[in-house]
């Protein structure tokens, strides 16, 4: 979430200071419920935030599979669009993965912890294996590895 902030105070001192959002009321907000709120004056602005939101995020290693876009809504003179932030694992997809590396047979033990999903063995093998079972599954969410010892 930090890093979050960061990225979103740098695109709006971006927005500010470029030439075609001189003049427009545009700007990025993250709310008490952690979702981002990208207001600008018409659609098209929105669009080109949100290009510029992404390439902050990138630099700042926070894979964008993480944001889930909303409709824009236009209402009068100002157009939103209300971005979510995905943190964890959903409860159907953590069982959807524990079922994939249960169906490999590799040695590990899989636990859902919360949003987490925590997989242990003995052999570092294993466990590297499981990890490039997960990253060639193309999942549709952003996966973190925390904790591996090399």
């Amino acid at each position: 979430m930090h890093e979050l902030n960061n990225a979103l105070d740098q695109a709006n001192r971006e927005v500010g200071t470029r030439f075609d959002f001189k003049g427009i009321d545009a700007s990025f907000e993250l709310s008490a419920s952690e979702d981002i709120e990208v207001s600008a004056e018409v659609d098209f602005q929105v669009r080109q935030m949100m290009e510029i939101l992404r390439a902050k995020l990138v630099k700042r290693s926070i894979d964008t599979k993480s944001l889930l876009e909303g409709d824009v809504v236009t209402s009068g003179q100002k157009a939103t669009m209300l971005v979510k932030v995905q943190q964890g694992i959903e409860s159907e997809t953590a069982r959807k993965i524990v079922k994939m590396v249960k169906a490999t047979k590799i040695k590990v033990q899989t636990a859902i912890q919360g949003e987490k999903l925590r997989v242990s063995g003995k052999k570092r093998d294993d466990l590297q294996k499981v990890m490039a079972l997960l990253k060639e599954a193309k999942l549709d969410i952003p996966l973190q590895f925390d904790n591996f010892r090399d």
